[in-house]
């Protein structure tokens, strides 16, 4: 185990806690795909490490010894590339620093599939063998061992991710030094690959804030002595905060590694949504004078303090519920539960009978409020509002273990009981317990 020291030392908070509406089972394997990529214990992580220093954690202090072959192997990767039908932008190609046109490796894709962005096996294969990298993106939403585990360790973090693969041939590197905008695990599946990490030259940058803008800063850093010099074997994990500079080389062999982004949120956010709901604010929404130069700043110095004086009196009105709505609006629309077999659950409706067991969808987020005589179900891309009787069978629905339709709390006849489990069903808030 390696982590190094903040290079500005400032407090930060400790990551989130997986939501207490989320089931049991969902914490446990929350807790589990943590423990997957990092040697301490969660506690730890959260306020040594998370958003301040990288950390190294080498396979034999991970839990796993199979490694995260698992997760993806490098014959699960020739499969996406040969087999699926790839398609741009699920797929992305660099050289020497440069990400390659991606008509250099998409085409048509033959009879009765009318598109032209379709990955080429054999030009993927010419350019891989030329010393190319391939990405493979949006792995989350792709292959299903991926979709699970980014599922569990987003409830792990509490903020969404993505996953890409890293697949770089032999003694070769993709891309130069640069920094990211987002917080990311290294999984390092298969083959060895080479890091250095330099500190920040902008510590949290934020997504409008990329390297390239820092370029020679960057390049200046990292002609310096590393914060850490590593060889990731096959097993090893490293997290690396957003900012942290590094690169990585491929070893003697080919090296197959994931890439975890943790797209967090950042007080920078809740900026972003106060002044939102700034626009509420009449003396916020005023003109400007008549005929006011705005390039000259004695002409904009009264109005900018009045402005200042107007929005700090907004803001100590704030209402705190207000920016929670309008960030798990953001948050939760970002993140997607666990998937469903849409022919098995219009099946599972049909079928469905008192004796029937079901269960909240795996990853499901969700607030139930009372309003008057309904209750309302917020979802992460929908709402559902049923009779206020409703809300002690909706919370043993979603909050507990898999259920007997017929044993759910509050409602007098199982005509009642069908009618709200059928509606949960086809809204996907629930699934049909397996077994």
């Amino acid at each position: 185990m390696t982590h190094l020291d903040p290079p500005g030392g400032h407090g930060r908070p400790a990551a989130p806690s997986p939501s207490d509406l989320d089931q049991p089972a969902d914490r446990t394997s929350a807790a589990a795909a943590l423990a997957r990529c990092v040697s301490v214990e969660a506690a730890k992580f959260a306020a040594a490490h998370w958003g301040r220093t990288p950390l190294l954690s080498r396979a034999a202090e991970l839990p796993n010894p199979a490694g995260f072959t698992d997760l993806l192997s490098p014959a699960d990767a020739d499969e996406l590339l040969s087999r699926r039908g790839l398609r741009t932008p699920f797929l992305r190609v660099a050289k020497d620093g440069q990400v390659l046109p991606a008509a250099r490796y998409t085409g048509g894709g033959g009879a009765g599939a009318e598109i032209d962005d379709q990955v080429l096996d054999e030009k993927v294969l010419q350019l891989y063998a030329d010393g190319a990298t391939l990405v493979l993106q949006g792995l989350h939403r792709t292959w299903p061992a991926l979709i699970d585990f980014t599922r569990e360790l987003s409830l792990a973090v509490g903020q969404p991710l993505q996953v890409n693969a890293y697949l770089t041939p032999p003694d070769s590197q993709g891309f130069a030094t640069h920094y990211d905008t987002h917080d990311v695990f290294v999984l390092q599946v298969d083959g060895r690959k080479h890091w250095r990490i330099h500190p920040p030259v902008l510590p949290d940058p934020l997504e409008r804030q990329p390297w390239g803008g820092r370029a020679d800063e960057v390049t200046a850093t990292a002609q310096g002595p590393a914060a850490l010099d590593v060889v990731l074997e096959p097993g090893d994990a490293l997290y690396l905060p957003r900012g942290w500079l590094h690169s990585a080389q491929a070893q003697e062999s080919s090296s197959l590694h994931l890439t975890v982004g943790i797209r967090a949120l950042t007080r920078y956010a809740l900026v972003e949504e106060l002044l939102g709901l700034a626009a509420e604010d009449q003396r916020l929404r005023a003109t400007l004078p008549f005929g006011t130069d705005v390039a000259d700043p004695d002409a904009i110095e009264p109005e900018l303090t009045e402005t200042v004086e107007a929005l700090r009196e907004w803001l100590l009105r704030a209402d705190p519920a207000a920016v929670a709505t309008r960030l798990r609006q953001r948050a939760w629309s970002a993140s997607r539960p666990a998937p469903i077999r849409p022919l098995a659950q219009a099946a599972a409706i049909t079928a469905l009978t008192a004796d029937t067991l079901v269960m909240a969808r795996g990853g499901l987020r969700w607030q139930l409020v009372g309003e008057g005589d309904r209750v309302t179900l917020r979802l992460f891309d929908r709402t559902i509002s049923v009779p206020a009787p409703c809300e002690p069978a909706v919370r043993a629905l979603l909050a507990g273990p898999p259920i007997r339709v017929g044993d759910l709390p509050g409602l007098d006849t199982d005509a009642d009981r069908l009618t709200l489990t059928r509606r949960l069903l086809r809204e996907a808030a629930l699934t049909p317990a397996q077994g």
